[in-house]
């Protein structure tokens, strides 16, 4: 795969994920590049903008219950 076809198919890749992985994928990214989130041991402890991240990844891994 090279060039646009590759592009292609990472975005059929990604519109096909999973909504408990790409709310995990989207913290994880956050929580590899923040400073602050980058420091603590759990996710809970991490930047307002980590902890939503987590509190959605969260809510999507219990069914979109709560």
């Amino acid at each position: 795969m090279t060039g646009q076809r590759g592009t292609r198919v990472q975005a059929a890749v990604r519109q096909a994920e999973l909504p408990m992985l790409r709310a995990y994928r989207m913290w994880f990214e956050h929580a590899r590049k923040c400073a602050d989130c980058k420091r603590v041991r759990k996710a809970q402890d991490g930047c307002g903008n980590g902890q939503g991240l987590w509190d959605a990844y969260r809510q999507a891994y219990d069914g979109g219950a709560g």
